[in-house]
């Protein structure tokens, strides 16, 4: 253990030193099958949700971008397109069968030549400090161990003037469809993470993660403690995700 911390892994309390397996084991399980399971969780909408986070992003032709906890390149795909020739994508994510899923899948589509694939963890980035005009994090800072450490990393390898956006799942804004997305979450998901993946426990950690997220302000306060600029968030559907977005100054 690491000096006896101790942090949470949904609701379990467990050793700082532990959760990063913990997560790790959840995403290998579900990594074959996640593509399928986001349309189902999330009624296709996480579609309309990553196009939104495209379009803030400012992303243009000959950009350097990260997109962490890429996963299976939903983002890393559109970005590839934006950036042409002379930009680059980075598709990092911490889960090797999370990054052989996204890498099989974009190169059996054909985006070769400005894409690159790195095994990273975002609490310590592997990259020259200013190095990305633009970083997204799309719905993997909640699996984050030290997420004030990430953030931190995240500006580092910002360049002046770059923009971060953390799409992430968030506090509902309306009573009832807070009430609704809770009898969904612990009812619904790991229901359909058995009959779809068969796996119940990783869909109930997904559940407990998103509730032990940090709330809409709560996460721009850390945007901010880490460095960055302007920072503001966008509620979407109802709260249930929100999209953060800061600049390096």
């Amino acid at each position: 253990m690491s000096d006896n911390k101790t942090t949470h892994f949904g609701y379990e309390t467990v050793s700082v030193d532990e959760k990063a397996g913990k997560v790790a084991d959840v995403f290998h399980s579900v990594a074959a099958k996640y593509d399928v399971m986001n349309d189902l969780m999330s009624f296709g909408v996480h579609r309309l949700w990553k196009r939104i986070t495209i379009d803030m992003s400012g992303a243009r032709p000959g950009n350097q971008i990260l997109d962490l906890a890429g996963g299976t390149g939903d983002l890393t795909r559109k970005f590839s397109r934006i950036v042409g020739p002379q930009g680059k994508v980075v598709l990092a994510d911490i889960n090797s069968s999370m990054l052989n899923v996204g890498r099989d899948r974009l190169t059996d589509q054909g985006y070769v030549g400005n894409i690159e694939y790195v095994q990273a963890n975002a609490e310590c980035l592997p990259f020259e400090d200013n190095s990305f005009d633009v970083i997204t994090m799309a719905f993997g800072l909640r699996n984050v161990t030290d997420k004030d450490k990430a953030l931190r990393s995240m500006a580092r390898v910002l360049k002046p003037g770059g923009r971060l956006l953390i799409l992430e799942f968030s506090k509902p804004t309306n009573p009832v469809m807070s009430k609704a997305y809770d009898l969904y979450s612990f009812s619904a998901l790991p229901f359909m993470g058995k009959l779809v993946a068969n796996d119940s426990e990783s869909y109930k950690y997904l559940a407990e993660s998103i509730r032990m997220h940090p709330d809409q302000e709560t996460l721009k306060g850390m945007m901010e403690d880490a460095g960055l600029v302007r920072c503001s968030y966008n509620n979407m559907t109802s709260g249930v995700v929100a999209l953060h977005r800061g600049i390096k100054p």
